[in-house]
């Protein structure tokens, strides 16, 4: 079957290394059920050294992928994180052997819904068991695993991905030397919950969704992916920023047409923001992993005590926060630095200010280059790895 996406082609033939997995490396999911056969595709940068102690494992947010550092095979553009990530870098790739992977249920080589389902040979659809944080985190340990590695040096990510680095504390606490949750929080939010079921809703009421078997049938739902990604991509920014930015400037033209075309500047970056992200990403694999998203409330694992997660852990931990982020609030941050103190942990917490909204993680803000820059060499000086090259 021919995709009518040319992202999709990642799905079975990824631009990356994969891992492959077979029964005696099953994926046991918390939803019950169990991949007997899956892959996982991951990037690699820079070289491990010799007693495998300068891993960083960085975890990808919603709609990232393993492409951190290198241009994106589908859409050319840079690395979605090359302002920390590479030469020169707080995350140095000349220093650190820098692992991305991409999450289970996406779409970008790793077994996700639009995988083929060996049992059946053809696409999970909604058969693929529903995924959680925890399965993504597992997903990865037995990656590092098969790369030989014991102890990671880092995790570090934001927003899903500063999820995943809380989840990996909790679940792998001796393989964790340093931590960095960047913009994120130890549960979801009801209010992040209803955006999200905005979007799949949008998803699955395009006619072409077909109940999740789209690609059996030859098309894809691009319309409701599309909507979906417009009303997200609001949460990302701040109003100060969309103020900024936009205001209420109309787009190439001097007045209003009264009609529904794209009038103003900010309809008109919405609608390419959802064009351009549909040539990308699958429609099936946005529900999975707004869905993980959705279920993840660390402290409900632990009696419903988030310090209970991180009792008597060793892992270092920089926590990082945007003032100006409604998503992921200054306040979330703060309840995961509150847990990890009650726990005895090492922490040191930013909160730095700026009008970027969430997206901020992913900006060249100089704030944030420099606490990265200076929590990672304090933990490479303590971790024994030798200074950065002058």
């Amino acid at each position: 079957m021919t995709h009518k996406l040319t992202g999709l082609r990642e799905v079975d033939a990824p631009h990356s290394l994969v891992a492959q997995f077979g029964p005696d490396h099953a994926l046991q999911m918390d939803s019950g059920g169990r991949l007997d056969q899956w892959s996982i595709a991951y990037q690699t940068y820079g070289e491990l050294n010799a007693d495998k102690s300068n891993a960083i494992l960085v975890c990808h947010a919603l709609t990232g992928d393993q492409h951190v550092a290198n241009a994106h095979p589908v859409t050319g553009k840079p690395g979605w994180w090359s302002t920390m990530v590479g030469p020169g870098r707080p995350i140095d790739t000349n220093r650190y052997f820098v692992i991305c992977s991409n999450v289970i249920g996406g779409c970008m080589g790793t077994t996700g819904p639009a995988s083929l389902n060996p049992s059946t040979g053809r696409p999970y659809g909604l058969e693929l068991p529903i995924v959680t944080i925890r399965d993504m985190v597992r997903a990865q340990a037995k990656l590092i695993d098969k790369l030989g590695i014991d102890t990671l040096f880092c995790v570090v990510g934001g927003s899903m991905g500063g999820m995943q680095v809380l989840q990996w504390v909790a679940s792998y606490p001796e393989r964790v030397f340093s931590a960095m949750p960047i913009a994120t929080a130890a549960k979801h939010s009801s209010q992040n919950i209803a955006f999200h079921e905005v979007g799949r809703q949008a998803v699955m009421a395009d006619p072409d969704w077909r109940k999740g078997r789209y690609l059996e049938e030859g098309v894809i739902p691009t319309k409701g992916l599309a909507v979906a990604r417009m009303a997200a991509h609001i949460t990302y920014l701040s109003d100060e920023a969309l103020q900024s930015k936009f205001g209420r400037k109309l787009q190439d033209r001097d007045a209003p047409t009264f009609s529904f075309d794209a009038e103003f500047q900010i309809e008109n970056y919405l609608r390419y923001q959802g064009s351009s992200f549909v040539d990308r990403f699958d429609p099936n694999s946005y529900l999975y992993v707004t869905r993980a998203c959705d279920y993840f409330d660390l402290a409900a694992d632990y009696d419903g005590s988030l310090a209970r997660a991180f009792q008597g852990v060793k892992t270092r931990f920089c926590v990082v926060s945007f003032n100006s982020d409604w998503l992921y609030p200054t306040s979330a941050s703060r309840a995961i630095v509150h847990a990890l103190n009650a726990g005895g942990a090492s922490v040191s917490f930013v909160d730095i200010e700026t009008d970027r909204g969430h997206d901020a993680f992913l900006l060249d803000l100089p704030e944030f280059i420099a606490t990265s820059q200076g929590f990672l060499d304090s933990a490479a000086k303590a971790r024994g790895l030798p200074p950065a090259a002058p």
